[in-house]
Parts: C-alpha cells; sequence; structure tokens
C-alpha cells in the first residue's frame, strides 16, 4: 500500500468524473479502508485511443467506478489504447492487469519500477516478510512490534504484479499517439516513480505528479526491502534533488493522483524542501545527544500525532521515514553508522 501523511486539512469530497480541456479528463477510483479515500486517474485522448495515466486500486468498487468514469468521458474499457504508470503501488498499478484483459492496452512505467515489481513478483511474501523483519530487527525494533510483522500477511495489502509491455525513460515521450507528452524520472516515493509533462501549443502546461508532489501531503521516502541490488543509496536526497526540478519546469498546473489539481507547483515544492530539512535538522539534533537505533529515531521525530497515538502500521512508516532521513544524514556527512553495533546505531559527526 502507498504511504503518506495524514492529510493536514478536512480532505474535500470526492469529485465526480471531470473534463479538464484538451482531451484530459480526470476519473475518481475509490481506495477501500484508506483515509486518502481515491485514486485520480487521469484518461488522455489520444490519436489510436485513450490512454490512462494510472488505473486506480483492483477491487469490485474500483472495477465499476473505472468503468463509469470511462463511459461519462465516451469510452469503454475495450476502448483503451495504453496505461502509463506512475509508479507500481496498488492504488495506482492495481487494476493495470485487468485493464490490459478487457481492453489488450499496452502498459509502461520506469526501468527501475519495473525491477521492483519482478522483484516482487521473484519473492514469495513470507520471504519477503522475513526480510523485512530482520532489517526491523537491525533497526531497534521492538519485539512486540516484530511479532505485529511477522502475523501482518494476511492483512497486507495486495501487491500490483503486472509488468510492462514498455519502459518509460527520462526526457523522452511517453509513447502516448499524437500527443507531447514528456517522462520525467522523479525517484523518491519509489526508485521508478514518474511524473509525465503535458506541453502543447494553444494549451496551459500540466504536470501529471502522480505521488511525488501533492497539494497538502508529502508522500513517504523510505528505503525499500524489495528494491533489487541498484537501489538508490539516498531516495531522500532523490526525492528532494527530483522537487527542485518539477519547480524549474514550472509547470501551470498540477494533475496530482490524489486530493486536488493546484497551480502554485514551485510554492508547493518550496514547501516541501522546507520540511524536510526541518526533519533533518531536528534528527541531526537528536543524534548529537547520543548514538540512536533507527527505531528510537522515529520515536523522536515529529509526527502528525504523537508517538503514543500512532497505530502499527503508522509506526511502520515512520521507521521508514527514518531511516531515509538517516541515510541523508550519513550521505552528507553529518551522521554515521557506528560500526559491530548491534542493533545498528548512529550518531552525529
Amino acid at each position: 500500500m502507498p504511504a503518506h501523511e495524514t492529510p493536514a486539512r478536512v480532505p474535500t469530497p470526492a469529485p465526480a468524473t471531470q473534463d479538464l480541456g484538451g482531451g484530459v479528463w480526470s476519473i475518481t477510483v475509490p481506495i477501500p479502508d484508506n483515509p486518502l479515500r481515491y485514486t485520480l486517474v487521469y484518461l488522455l485522448e489520444s490519436d489510436r485511443g485513450p490512454v490512462l495515466v494510472d488505473t486506480g486500486w483492483d477491487d469490485p468498487s474500483g472495477r465499476t467506478a473505472l468503468a463509469e468514469g470511462l463511459a461519462a468521458a465516451g469510452h469503454t474499457l475495450g476502448d483503451l489504447h495504453g496505461v502509463v504508470v506512475t509508479h507500481h503501488h496498488p492504488d495506482h498499478h492495481g487494476l493495470s492487469g485487468y485493464v490490459q484483459e478487457q481492453s489488450g492496452a499496452w502498459i509502461a512505467m520506469h526501468g527501475a519500477e519495473a525491477a521492483v515489481v519482478r522483484a516482487l513478483n521473484d519473492t514469495r511474501r513470507s520471504r519477503w516478510r522475513g526480510r523485512m523483519v530482520e532489517l526491523m530487527a537491525e533497526s531497534g525494533v521492538p519485539e512486540e512490534h516484530l511479532t505485529a510483522v511477522r502475523s501482518f500477511g494476511s492483512a497486507a495489502a495486495p501487491l500490483a504484479t503486472t509488468l510492462p509491455d514498455r519502459e518509460l525513460v527520462h526526457g523522452e515521450s511517453a509513447g502516448v499517439p499524437g500527443r507531447d507528452l514528456r517522462v520525467l524520472w522523479t525517484p523518491g516515493h519509489t526508485p521508478g516513480h514518474v511524473c509525465l509533462y503535458l506541453d502543447e501549443p494553444g494549451r496551459p502546461t500540466r504536470l501529471l505528479s502522480g505521488d511525488h508532489l501533492l497539494p497538502t501531503i508529502s508522500p513517504v521516502v523510505s528505503l525499500y526491502p524489495e528494491n533489487p541490488g541498484d537501489e538508490p543509496a539516498d531516495p531522500l536526497g532523490d526525492f528532494l534533488d527530483s522537487l527542485e526540478r518539477i519547480a524549474l519546469l514550472a509547470p501551470q498546473e498540477v494533475l496530482p493522483a490524489h486530493q486536488y489539481r493546484f497551480a502554485d507547483a514551485a510554492g508547493r515544492v518550496g514547501e516541501l524542501l522546507e520540511h524536510h530539512a526541518l526533519r533533518l535538522a531536528e534528527l541531526h539534533v537528536q543524534l548529537r545527544g547520543g548514538p540512536l537505533t533507527l527505531w528510537q529515531c522515529a520515536m523522536g521525530m515529529h509526527w502528525n500525532r504523537p508517538w503514543e497515538e500512532l497505530g502499527f502500521i503508522a509506526r511502520h512508516l515512520a521507521l521508514s521515514e527514518a531511516a531515509a532521513h538517516v541515510r541523508r544524514l550519513v550521505k552528507t556527512g553529518l551522521a554515521e553508522e557506528l560500526p559491530g553495533s548491534g542493533p545498528t546505531l548512529y550518531q552525529a559527526v
């Protein structure tokens, strides 16, 4: 399941299918039992039929919502020509296999994301969970939390396992016939996350931002145990660099996968950069007080609720965020791992 911090404001009502102009539609696909509530799937008209950007969560309500949204835009599942996937999380890639079965549409994603899906397909859930427990034990996670992880398998989110037919390449066309849609590799939330830049004469420039840039939510940036051997060494650094590239691009409108459309991309990027700068500074202060495990780092960081009020999933995500932030401090020379420590300890430099 994709990971996000809880929105800072009361979410707006889930929108109906909308014609956004210029041959672009948004379709709302629900996410069951999740505070995000829905994914905004985008439909792009093309010379060879509609192409979707993401597909949404695969369950009966999601399939119905997608079909109804397509009908409102004047199409059926069988009309679809292709699917461009921003990243592999099941609220984005979940319905891609179903869409392909119904339409024969091609599926495209970045090569780094395809590698993650391949690794997940090659690893049984029990083995993946065992690796997760091992990494968390090294991070100083208490036994009661590890026990919960071991028994979590049946409740875990379904994996989106469909592999792509095409690979998206940074800076190149996304392959939507007759549309000037360019791929922007924006790693951080996942290794192969992409945004899509729509730049066509006589129309406002638009960024289909997936989970990379959202109006009030900071996407979780974490270290992934399912990543193949070329896992990014510094996912938070990659995320921050990607944000700065988006700000320089200055799209006139951002079409995110959650919440709502907005205009001030550079302003939102500035907020996110400040948010993570503050977190890194707070974490560095913690580590100056003495060596800490990743779990202790997570406990001491500021979250949207006090640590004592965070549930199992929220603490798990907090640990992932803490790991990425510690990695960033290590990469920038502000922290170091203490050799031979078990569980692993980090200290400020």
